[in-house]
């Protein structure tokens, strides 16, 4: 059950909508061809908004559908035809049918141009919504919600999706779907570095899947530290195909999960001198903005700086994820910080996989620790 908001958009020559009566004729052309879905519509109220914008409402009465109009002094006519409805995935108006009302605006109302979208799902019972990187609109085919909990760091939710498996959700953000193997290959940097012998940290991860991975490759020692218990407890039972077995235990011959604050755990190695051959920080998102400030660049640079400081001078290796290709700007401002570390870093790259559920391309980066300066 969820109300559904078609959005029917066109564009006329702006003196079309220049005075009352040409507006008039044109919304007597254009009602009867919205009424073919809705019934009678009924004209409830019809106000300017500014000098050459206005605002007309209308209404089916008993039927439950309502259309507003607004048209812009540029020619712009941006409408949505409203209503309620039991079946969340059932689209009124389809595909096929979306073309013909297209063609019949461009050809009754004299639009330049028309575009009628699917319904957006107003507040369903199960969200189908999330965001790219650079905030586009990006529906799911989501049927069920399998985990949701609130805790005292983050909403972790697992829902499952008939095209990407589980995902994991943590704060209303896509994480990790079974699907997304181009995601833990990505930031392993794989098939470039070996791990076979070297010692891990991997710093956030919850979700398992690149300790999974990465004891594939017959490491020496892998260590994840995780804050949210919660993460590994739900993707343990749902999210296996990702994460395999290797949240059943804490500890294994040669791995080692602890449920604590990365930042407390990293300042400890550095006052005790433990390093290790690769540091993964699997933890937020590059944030978008327009300088590198605030709270989330501050968090990003403190990991980047402690993360390398517990790495082997000269060989130890930074990994990361950071956000879409779309984010230039993000992007270059995110390399500027990297290479801004104190002990400094040396062979920055950047590689991008298109992970399956964010649908987009991710970017990743590499850094490698330089030796200590005589």
């Amino acid at each position: 059950m969820a109300g559904h908001s078609i959005p029917i958009d066109f564009r006329v020559e702006p003196c079309i909508l220049a005075d009352e009566s040409s507006r008039s004729a044109l919304f007597k052309k254009l009602v009867p061809l919205v009424e073919l879905y809705s019934g009678p519509l009924t004209l409830l109220s019809d106000v300017p908004v500014s000098k050459e914008s206005r605002h007309m409402l209308y209404s089916s009465g008993e039927k439950g559908f309502t259309f507003s109009i607004t048209v812009f002094g540029n020619g712009l006519v941006n409408c949505s035809l409203i209503y309620y409805t039991q079946d969340v995935n059932k689209q009124l108006i389809a595909v096929d049918e979306s073309i013909r009302l297209e063609k019949r605006i461009v050809e009754k109302c004299g639009a330049l141009r028309a575009k009628v979208l699917p319904a957006i799902k107003r507040l369903p019972e199960i969200n189908p919504y999330y965001i790219s990187s650079d905030d586009r609109l990006l529906e799911y085919d989501v049927d069920k919600v399998v985990f949701s909990e609130e805790t005292p760091f983050q909403k972790v939710e697992i829902v499952h999706s008939k095209s990407y498996g589980n995902i994991l959700i943590l704060d209303n953000l896509q994480n990790l779907a079974e699907s997304d193997l181009s995601y833990t290959h990505g930031l392993m940097n794989k098939g470039v570095d070996s791990y076979a012998g070297k010692t891990v940290l991997i710093l956030g991860g919850g979700d398992g899947a690149l300790m999974h991975e990465l004891l594939k490759e017959d490491p020496e020692h892998v260590l994840m530290i995780d804050i949210d218990e919660a993460v590994m407890r739900s993707c343990k039972k749902h999210l296996r195909k990702a994460c395999g077995s290797t949240l059943d235990s804490f500890k294994g011959p040669n791995y080692e999960t602890i449920v604590g604050d990365a930042l407390v755990y990293l300042h400890d190695f550095i006052k005790s001198g433990r390093q290790f051959d690769y540091v993964f920080a699997d933890l937020t998102d590059v944030p978008i903005s327009p300088e590198p400030v605030g709270d989330m660049w501050d968090f990003l640079g403190m990991i980047m700086d402690l993360g390398t400081k517990v790495l082997k001078p000269a060989t130890g290796r930074y990994m990361t994820h950071a956000i879409g290709v779309q984010c230039s700007k993000a992007l270059v401002m995110f390399e500027q910080q990297l290479k801004k570390v104190e002990v400094g870093v040396t062979n920055v790259t950047q590689t991008s996989h298109f992970v399956p559920s964010f649908m987009e391309k991710w970017c990743f980066f590499q850094a490698t620790r330089k030796p200590i300066s005589k």
